[in-house]
Formats: structure tokens, sequence, C-alpha cells
């Protein structure tokens, strides 16, 4: 593959692009381009050999029009600040789109958390914790789970921050444990998303998700939930991976046994007697369905030419580069887009804060069906939008739905002083 592009300029990229269909001023889509602040600060902390180590962290507060800051904290060795200035942007973008009233957000740590105890852990969290109290609050940003982290670093951060503050407020996070304010369904929210997009989409170009065959790339928490629930509609997964290889089976895998494998093993690789593949190969299957679940830049121009899926659900945070949008739109691939694809995790991440605030917890069930009326409504608004402007790929529609209400929530509000 070529070179990655940088996240942060295909996210300036894919909002130029969506301006062009509105009449807005220049200074107004620079001013949706750019993050409105971005901490970066080191944290030290005591290794559990008596050791220190300094390590780098970011939370980025990209545009506040629409509500608080809202967007995940990631642990990952590839965290950067041009990546979290990206990942909050889109999640700007991604809370409009599903007409939630929030603003973007995102934070990170630059570390493998694999290579760090429990104890270390929460020490770093904490720490972490401690640097963002000045920024965070149930009304000003409110911080979620991302890739390596969940429930655990969210109570962690809760508290943390309770205990500094003196009080209880456990609206200013989401995606905790159940008994410390979570919300039911919160876990499989981002991969319950995936899984009614694809359907949405499917209904859409009239056809049928359960006829499909599904290939996905990245089996974290949003493959797996989205694998396990299209194949409870019917769907074929014929193949997935994780940053180790992938495994391959054209009569179908069973994407629940396959996530018990990983859980044993720490990998999908070796399940059963698959076929084994690289992921570049999981992402060139000849499949109805590709769901890249892994990390942005999965796809890019030069590969985007040897993909052979139909359909594209993106439950990863930018997995396509804008060249890799141009070369499927050339080829006729429906792509649907991160910001409403995997809109699922926020989407509940706002019930929860609901809730929180409410002092009042909704059944599972209820949770449920208001995220598919939320998602629902959102692709039949995005469907609109692509027919309306004749917009080359449901990705700009998506765009120029979400700048619209954010530019309108600008424009309500003034510019002072």
């Amino acid at each position: 593959m070529s070179e990655p592009q940088n996240p942060f300029e295909s996210l300036r990229e894919q909002v130029a692009d969506a301006a062009t269909y509105l009449d807005v001023d220049p200074g107004v889509v620079r001013r949706l381009s750019t993050p409105e602040r971005i901490l970066e600060t080191n944290l030290t902390i005591e290794r559990d050999d008596g050791s220190l180590e300094t390590v780098r962290a970011y939370r980025s507060q990209f545009n506040g029009d629409r509500g608080p800051y809202k967007g995940g904290i990631r642990y990952h060795p590839k965290v950067t600040r041009e990546e979290v200035k990206a990942l909050s942007g889109w999640m700007v973008y991604k809370c409009a789109v599903v007409d939630i009233p929030y603003g973007g957000g995102k934070g990170g740590i630059a570390i493998d958390p694999a290579d760090y105890s429990e104890a270390e852990l929460e020490r770093l969290t904490r720490a972490y914790a401690k640097e963002l109290r000045p920024l965070i609050g149930e009304d000003t940003d409110i911080p979620a789970p991302d890739v390596n982290t969940g429930q655990r670093e969210m109570n962690w951060i809760k508290d943390t921050y309770e205990a500094l503050e003196n009080t209880t407020a456990p609206g200013v996070i989401t995606g905790k444990a159940l008994d410390s304010g979570g919300s039911a369904g919160r876990v499989e929210a981002t991969g319950r998303s995936v899984m009614l997009t694809a359907r949405e989409v499917f209904d859409w170009l009239g056809e049928d998700v359960s006829d499909a065959t599904v290939a996905v790339q990245g089996y974290g928490n949003a493959g797996s939930v989205a694998a396990t629930l299209l194949d409870e509609l019917g769907a074929t997964i014929v193949a997935v991976s994780d940053s180790s290889g992938g495994v391959y089976d054209q009569a179908g895998i069973d994407p629940q046994a396959v996530k018990r494998h990983k859980a044993e093993t720490g990998s999908v690789t070796g399940f059963g007697d698959n076929e084994s593949l690289t992921n570049e190969e999981v992402l060139l299957l000849d499949v109805d369905l590709l769901i890249p679940a892994a990390l942005e830049n999965a796809i890019d121009r030069e590969l985007a030419g040897d993909v052979r899926a139909d359909v594209i659900v993106e439950a990863a945070n930018g997995p396509l580069t804008p060249g890799a949008d141009d070369v499927l739109a050339d080829r006729d691939v429906t792509v649907v887009p991160d910001i409403i694809a995997n809109a699922g995790g926020v989407t509940v991440s706002y019930f929860e804060w609901v809730q929180n605030r409410q002092r009042f917890n909704w059944t599972e069930a209820r949770v449920n069906d208001e995220l598919e009326r939320a998602i629902t409504e959102a692709f039949s608004g995005l469907v609109d939008c692509y027919e309306e402007h004749d917009v080359p790929n449901l990705r700009i529609a998506a765009y120029v739905v979400a700048l619209q209400r954010v530019i309108r929530a600008y424009e309500q509000g003034g510019t002072w002083p």
C-alpha cells in the first residue's frame, strides 16, 4: 500500500467536498475544519518495578456549536495529535448526522496497554483524568470508551473526577459499567448500528441483507457484534480478521464461536480448519458486504482498485482515504460512511447521559428501539440528501446533512465579541 494519508487532512478534504454543495462562507468552512482547542500533555507514572515512565496524552475539543464535546478515549501506540484532531472532527459530524445535541471531542494515550499491568493502567488512567479535570464535565466535555478502553477505564475516570470535584456526576463520562451508571445496550451499540445501516442500505439497493456474504476486517467489539447481529439476520459471515490475520470459509463461520476462540487464544487465527488470510486479503474478498472495523486508512486509492465487495459499511473511523472514495465511487461500490454506520456508540452514550441526568434507567429494549429509530431516520435523511443534491456518494451526502446542522447552530449563536 502507499503511504497512509494524514487522517486530519482526510477530514478536511471530506468537509471541503461537502461544502461545495452548500452556499456557505469559506471562513465558516475553515472554522468547521479546525479544532477549537487541544490538550497535549505528558503523564508520568510509577511502574510496578518502581521505575518512572512518561507517556504522551491528548484531548481535542473540535467544535461545541451543537452541545458539549463528545468522544472517546483510546489507548494505542499510534495515537498522535493529528489523529485525535481528525477523530474529534469526525465526532462533530457523526453527532450531527444522527441529530443528537453534542459537539465533537476525542482523546488518547500513546501506549500499548498490553505492556502494562492493571495497576499500572489504573495509575495512568487516573493521571490522565487529573489532567482532563479542568476540561471535562457533564455539560462541557463527556468522554467515552474507544480503542483498547472500556467500562473499567471509564469507571476509573468517573471516580477520579468525582473525588477531585467532591461531587457525584455520573454523566461526566459514558460507557460505564451498569452499576456505575452505565446504560443497557451500550456495549453492543456500535455493532448494532453497523447492522442497522447494512440492513437499510441493502433494502435501499433493492436487495436483502439476509442473502449477503460478509467479510469483517477487525474483530474487536464493533466487528464481532456486527458479525453476530448480521448472522442472526441470516447473512453468511465468510471471513473475519484481527491484527494477527484472518480466517475464511465460503460456507460460513460462526461469529460467536470465533469470538470465543479469540477470547481463549488472543486471536481469530487458527480457528477451526478454516483457510488463513492476511488482513489485506480479507479486504479484497469477493463478497456482498465488507465491514472494515479496525483503524483508519485501511483502504487507500491503490487498494480500492482491487476491492471486490459490492457494499462497504464502515465500522471503524476513517478506514477509507478520500482517494479510495473516489475510486470506489467510479466503480459503483456503495459505501456507508463511518459517521452514520458506527454512530450507535455515541447515540447510546447520549441515551446513557440522559439517563444519568434524569437519574432514571431505561430498559435494554427501549435503548435498542430508540437506537433503531435514530439510525433508520438518519439513513433516510441521508438518502434524501443524496438524491436531492445529486452528490457522488453517501459520504458527501452525510457531510452535507451534518454541515447544514452545525452551520445553522453556529449562525443562530452568532459570532462575538
